[in-house]
């Protein structure tokens, strides 16, 4: 049984009247773990759910042995959504000083944020004019301010070139490496094999948990998105 960072057991979200997430039940462990699937079919939803600003039906989700969103967490956790949490107007330095404060962080936890994301000599940068890597990478200090035990990361590769997406995978394996347990979503199926752990995710379910060779080997492919497809077709549904 692995060392749960994040344990879920019954899940439950409805928007509209309709559930987002029914009955979901998962682990994350330490290292870094990727929830993987199509766009809209819940992997926000989670993520909100575990950071605590989703408001759930029923179910329990616990995060480094409290619940979810409790003032004990406020220090251990660490958020990125997919939407820019940094003001573009404002210097790289002026932005984590502003979010230092608002999150009552050490001004020491500044440098050691710029520092951990590879940003340090971009202190006097406005932040609108970084390229888009950069701009995520500022985006990451923000969440790694106070250095947090769990760091929850909404789609941060979106829209990136290839190499920059590998830079920034780099970096998540490099903030595991020194103690943080990483939650990641994608849609892009090649970046699953750059996770110690994959969650599979089609419909509000999670169709399979495990590390990507263990996939592959389930699903008898050589590729993630070639298991995620014969998982789907296993289940009785079409891919969306």
């Amino acid at each position: 049984m692995m060392n749960s960072v994040v344990a879920i057991d019954g899940l439950r979200v409805v928007r509209g009247g309709r559930p987002v997430l029914d009955g979901l039940d998962l682990a994350v462990g330490p290292g870094v773990t990727g929830l993987l699937g199509p766009s809209g079919c819940g992997k926000s939803t989670l993520l909100r759910s575990v950071v605590g600003v989703q408001r759930v039906a029923g179910g329990t989700v616990t995060v480094l042995g409290e619940p979810a969103g409790s003032p004990p967490l406020r220090d251990r956790v660490g958020y990125q959504t997919q939407s820019s949490s940094v003001y573009d107007d404002l210097t790289v330095s002026e932005n984590l000083r502003f979010f230092a404060r608002v999150l009552g962080r050490p001004a020491a936890s500044v440098e050691e944020a710029v520092t951990a994301v590879d940003l340090t000599g971009h202190h006097g940068q406005v932040v609108g004019r970084l390229s888009g890597g950069q701009r995520s990478r500022v985006g990451l200090a923000v969440a790694l301010l106070g250095r947090p035990d769990l760091l929850v990361l909404d789609e941060p590769t979106v829209g990136l070139d290839p190499v920059l997406r590998r830079d920034l995978w780099a970096l998540f394996h490099r903030i595991a490496g020194a103690g943080t347990a990483v939650l990641v979503s994608s849609h892009v199926m090649d970046e699953a094999e750059r996770c110690d752990q994959l969650l599979l995710m089609r419909e509000g379910r999670i169709i399979a948990q495990d590390t990507p060779a263990a996939i592959k080997a389930q699903a008898g492919t050589d590729d993630v998105e070639g298991a995620f497809l014969a998982l789907v077709e296993r289940a009785g549904g079409a891919a969306a």
